[in-house]
């Protein structure tokens, strides 16, 4: 049906990665592993997909990236379509594009999290080197075994920091740079404890969640 609507299987799965996941750049390698087609067929729907401006383009460490344009005419409603498909009946391939989906259901295995975003590689931001990072009571071993598994997944390191809600607000207080570098960079929130649903696709600015209590792990050594 929804191809039918959209002309072709490759845009749908494109679309679907996208709307899914604003805010997460992808370079062309990685959209073709993720949504399973051909990379001549994933060129040419990405070469119309930015000719009508629904998606922009910027390259990166020799790589072109790829994401959503949220200032589409259009945008709210094709991200209103692609996000309300219920998974039951979706595409298995379309289900992988929900990549936001995955990962929150992983880090909520791994015990309390009350904050988590999305930073560094995700999303294209050098200015942090901090891939994950995490707010809550989690379970050290199991948090890396979840990291392992999708740096397994999309075939790159990802480094990680951890905190509990204590050490989170004592860092806080003390303006720590490490904390204030990861907080400034562009950031996909996942998880928000502080509201009913999670926060997703926001800059979150500094101090805005010093209300969050604290203890700490740091994946890869970044402290």
């Amino acid at each position: 049906m929804v191809e039918q609507l959209f002309g072709s299987k490759t845009r749908v799965k494109l679309l679907s990665l996208f709307f899914n996941n604003p805010g997460r750049p992808f370079y062309v390698r990685e959209i073709t592993r993720k949504i399973d087609e051909q990379i001549n067929s994933v060129r040419r729907e990405l070469a119309n997909l930015l000719s009508i401006g629904l998606i922009s383009s910027e390259g990166s460490n020799n790589r072109l990236y790829y994401e959503v344009n949220p200032k589409y005419e259009y945008y709210e409603q094709l991200r209103s379509i692609f996000t309300a498909m219920p998974v039951k009946s979706a595409d298995p391939v379309i289900k992988e594009t929900r990549e936001e989906d995955q990962i929150i259901k992983r880090l909520r295995s791994t015990g309390s999290v009350q904050f988590a975003f999305l930073s560094g590689s995700f999303t294209n931001d050098h200015r942090t080197n901090i891939d994950i990072f995490v707010v809550g009571d989690v379970n050290k071993a199991r948090l890396a075994k979840v990291v392992a598994e999708l740096e397994k997944e999309m075939n790159r390191e990802l480094n990680y920091s951890a905190l509990t809600p204590e050490e989170y607000q004592y860092r806080l207080s003390l303006n720590d740079r490490f904390v204030t570098n990861v907080l400034e960079a562009k950031k996909i929130v996942v998880i928000d404890g502080q509201q009913e649903k999670p926060l997703a696709h926001s800059d979150v600015t500094f101090g805005e969640y010093i209300g969050i209590r604290s203890r700490q792990h740091l994946g890869r050594g970044r402290d």
